[in-house]
């Protein structure tokens, strides 16, 4: 089975759930979803990722391991693009 490419993984993703933003980076090997959606509300972080497994569903079984992602609340979403950011030396 050939690896998936960002797109197809952002596909799945969008297919299952509803998501205000959704980007999806990666190299076949790994990836890295940012995903903004009204239904992580009153979720914690495991219960968000177990729904974007769900929504991924079997397709991507094999890769899942290679998925990061970070999930936010479109209100979390806005707080977060409204701090200033900060550089860590």
């Amino acid at each position: 089975m050939a690896d998936p490419t960002p797109a197809e993984v952002q596909q799945y993703i969008a297919n299952g759930l509803d998501c205000q933003v959704l980007q999806v980076e990666g190299d076949g090997r790994h990836f890295f979803a940012t995903i903004v959606s009204t239904e992580f509300e009153g979720l914690n972080r495991v219960r968000r990722h177990q729904r974007v497994y769900q929504a991924l569903g079997e397709r991507m079984r094999e890769q899942i391991h290679a998925l990061s992602m970070k999930t936010l609340t479109p209100a979390e979403h806005a707080a977060a693009a409204a701090e200033p950011q900060h550089h860590h030396h």
